[in-house]
């Protein structure tokens, strides 16, 4: 099914806070100066790992937007959006999947340990397909998850996977701000049709 207005963007932050910096934010200040309607998953930030209160707040906004819809994730995001995408009956466009991390092995000191990530219930993390068009982006230097491994979540989600090459994280530690290949990805997946979940 095709819709006559553009798919409203919903994006879908990582295990942070608001950071002013970090390539979503630019990208929601960029699409809307071209006229896109953006909307944004609040960030929960890492102190409440309740991934069932995340994936609720994605179904909330999800639900209050109207017409088409293309998901941007970045990092646990991207795990967030497969454990949505088990329960909602939303018609999606697709989802743009930024560096998803691999929370099924330790990471590093600083980042919520396995004991944390399944007490919030986030492991096992979702390997099904999707059941909307989905982009894979993956670095091949990501210090929250090996090549390899992203590959094989891609495999598992049915999703296109684009190696980034070296981009660390794709965040501003890695010392990306703007990324501005993800509005190609997000035009890419806006001209697909929708599937319902």
């Amino acid at each position: 099914m095709r819709f006559a207005s553009a798919p409203t963007v919903l994006i879908v932050p990582g295990l942070r806070d608001r950071v002013d910096a970090h390539w979503q934010t630019l990208l929601d200040a960029r699409l809307r100066a071209r006229g896109r309607k953006v909307r944004t998953v609040p960030p929960m930030g890492r102190s409440d790992l309740d991934c069932a209160a995340r994936v609720e707040a994605i179904e909330r906004e999800a639900q209050s937007i109207d017409g088409p819809l293309v998901l941007v994730a970045h990092s646990g995001g991207c795990v967030m959006v497969a454990h949505w995408a088990r329960r909602t009956r939303r018609a999606v466009h697709g989802a743009l999947m930024a560096t998803p991390p691999d929370f099924e092995q330790a990471l590093p000191e600083g980042y919520p340990t396995l004991a944390d990530l399944s007490a919030g219930g986030w492991l096992p993390v979702p390997r099904e397909p999707l059941p909307f068009p989905s982009i894979v982006a993956a670095s091949r230097n990501d210090p929250l998850a090996a090549f390899d491994a992203v590959a094989r979540l891609a495999q598992g989600w049915d999703s296109r996977l684009v190696d980034l090459g070296e981009v660390g994280h794709l965040n501003p530690a890695s010392g990306f701000g703007e990324w501005r290949r993800a509005e190609q990805f997000v035009d890419e997946l806006a001209a697909s049709e929708t599937t319902t979940g």
